[in-house]
């Protein structure tokens, strides 16, 4: 399972270094204008090919909303290019560049800055890629450290004016991408719920030590999804709450549906986990009765071997040597001696069974 591994420089760097990353993802830009009546998309292999100083300028005095969104791995000369053009923070771009930073928000002037996690599920666990958004007056510019582009989705809502998004301004951009990352929760909390029908069927056929994998390996999956839905909660307080000129009143009202929605993910959440709590709990029950039974068993028959044993064990000494001394076994002289032990034996190993049955000692 993926847990937050955290880029981070050595010890001493100056704050606001940009140093280069490990990373295989080449980055893709993607440069969206929208307005009411107009809409226009661009592909940018870097920020400097179509986002000169004067074009940024234009930009930002046009009324028209600029959506800049970077895919993949983001490296230094890229976020200089457009911290440079849009006035980003560098402590900001800092927390872009060393991703497994925590959820949160920060207030810069004119800029909010806020990082959120997008949990996806893959066959090694689940895993929490970092998103960034940077907020401006009549602009937002995203960063995704991701192979593929979860934000499809909202573009295409943008190509066919559906919706508010053309006719609201960059805040309520920002609102459908915090929203389409926290619902992301509720298909991954569907998988989960399957997943713990199917252990709990597990649970009643044959428990055994896959089963106490899958319960561990579930319980360390859902911890990191409380670890990552649980600050996204409070950092979407944050901006109802806190009076930020960038948020408008109406966007307010959907950034409260929004943490509704964090909220319930999180309610369902405890509610898995304690779930998955009491599957463990069965399991290790299950496993002790399973272990009282294989003692019990293993009780019975030691418990019958015992007078049986005695038996053998009397008529095991070797006194045929002596066979005219009054004091010698009878039954050794006695033709129909041996049978006569057999019987003696089997009768009272029976009879011990039934006994047992009948206490229902098994």
């Amino acid at each position: 399972m993926a847990l937050f591994t955290k880029r981070y420089h050595t010890p001493g760097t100056l704050p606001g270094t940009l140093a280069a990353s490990a990373c295989e993802t080449p980055p893709r830009i993607c440069l969206v204008e929208f307005g009411p009546e107009a809409y226009e998309e661009r592909t940018l292999a870097s920020p400097a090919d179509c986002l000169s100083a004067d074009e940024c300028r234009a930009y930002l005095d046009s009324p028209s909303i600029t959506w800049i969104h970077v895919e993949g791995c983001v490296t230094p000369e890229t976020l200089q290019h457009l911290g440079g053009l849009f006035g980003l923070h560098l402590l900001a771009l800092e927390d872009v560049l060393n991703t497994g930073q925590r959820t949160k928000l920060e207030s810069y002037e004119d800029q909010l800055f806020l990082v959120m996690h997008l949990p996806v599920r893959n066959g090694a666990g689940v895993e929490a890629q970092q998103v960034s958004f940077f907020l401006g007056r009549n602009y937002l510019i995203s960063f995704h450290d991701g192979e593929t582009d979860p934000f499809e989705p909202v573009r295409e809502r943008l190509r066919r004016r559906a919706g508010r998004l053309r006719d609201r301004g960059a805040d309520y951009l920002l609102y459908a991408l915090v929203d389409l990352i926290v619902d992301q929760g509720f298909p991954l909390l569907e998988d989960y719920g399957e997943e713990i029908e199917s252990i709990e069927e597990a649970l009643l056929d044959d428990p055994d030590q896959r089963v106490l994998g899958r319960i561990h390996g579930l319980r360390r999956e859902l911890l990191l999804l409380r670890r990552l839905i649980w600050p996204q909660s409070e950092v979407l307080r944050q901006l109802l709450h806190e009076d930020y000129a960038s948020i408008q009143d109406q966007t307010r009202l959907f950034l409260r549906d929004c943490q509704d929605h964090a909220l319930h993910i999180l309610e369902l959440l405890e509610s898995y986990r304690e779930m998955t709590a009491v599957m463990l709990e069965a399991y290790l029950s299950s496993a002790s009765n399973r272990l009282n039974e294989v003692m019990r068993v293993l009780t019975v028959i030691a418990t019958i071997f015992m007078p049986l044993t005695f038996i053998v064990g009397v008529y095991g000494m070797n006194f045929g040597v002596n066979a005219t001394s009054p004091w010698a076994m009878p039954e050794l002289r006695w033709a129909y001696g041996y049978p006569a032990v057999w019987a003696v034996i089997l009768l009272i190993g029976v009879a011990m069974l039934i006994w047992f049955r009948r206490k229902r000692w098994f």
